[in-house]
């Protein structure tokens, strides 16, 4: 899915290029929307899309302002507008593509379909830095970065941010030290020969568990691992002196 972004100071033509996405560009997700530059350059800030469609033409300040004050705009735009002279200006700004209103479906289609492409290429660029960083520096555990893919974009995570791996059937729950959760659609077994040079002990078929997490081994109820957090988790009977011994 492609995480994108609609500033538009006319909230109708939002409303349409919204329904034209969710009818021919199905892998495009508008996650919010904009009705003024000021306002837009928050909510890129705050949903770092991959993608922006943007109109130039607004009142106070134009599409043209809002990308000048972005300090390091890393999404991919397709600048939207009814003034064909501003066509010169797309092309100096990098823009994807440039549509003019009414859009049309096909020049729609294809500028998302390139957008795509260039997502995807980047995403592919920082796995491939993120190897190289890896097979240069080492198993540095504050230092090393996993990539986690899922529905909407591909996050890179720190080693030390993650308390906790937890799988379900062929998913693993990553559950981060701010509280987040993330969901990914890969067995955690892939995991875990992946995490364990990072402190990361297997201490049960359904949990991989950061041992900088762990505060204390309890031995009542079976046996089970104590976290900062408070939270419990399980430790296989077979798995006991192989936990012990990891965490001393």
């Amino acid at each position: 899915m492609i995480k994108a972004v609609i500033i538009d100071d006319e909230p109708i033509n939002i409303i349409n290029l919204q329904r034209l996405l969710q009818q021919y560009c199905p892998t495009v997700l508008v996650v919010q929307t904009a009705t003024s530059a000021d306002e837009g350059a928050e909510v890129i800030r705050r949903q770092q899309p991959d993608l922006v469609f943007l109109d130039i033409q607004m009142p106070d300040k134009s599409g043209l302002d809002l990308l000048k004050s972005l300090p390091a705009p890393e999404f991919e735009l397709i600048l939207v507008t009814a003034y064909d002279q501003y066509g010169i200006q797309a092309v100096k700004f990098s823009a994807i593509d440039y549509l003019l209103k009414p859009v049309n479906v096909e020049e729609l289609q294809t500028a998302v379909e390139k957008a795509g492409i260039r997502i995807i290429e980047k995403q592919q660029h920082q796995r491939l830095h993120n190897l190289l960083h890896l097979l240069r520096q080492g198993p540095q555990r504050d230092e090393h970065r996993l990539a986690l893919p899922s529905l909407k974009e591909t996050r890179f995570v720190y080693t030390k941010e993650i308390i906790r791996c937890e799988s379900s059937n062929s998913y693993t729950t990553f559950h981060l030290d701010n509280g987040e959760k993330l969901i990914v659609s890969v067995s955690i077994y892939e995991y875990d020969e992946m995490l364990t040079p990072y402190g990361f002990i297997r201490c049960h078929q359904s949990h991989l568990v950061n041992s900088r997490f762990v505060k204390s081994m309890v031995k009542e109820s079976g046996g089970y691992l104590l976290l900062h957090d408070g939270t419990q988790i399980p430790v296989s009977r077979y798995k006991k002196d192989f936990v012990r011994n990891a965490l001393l």
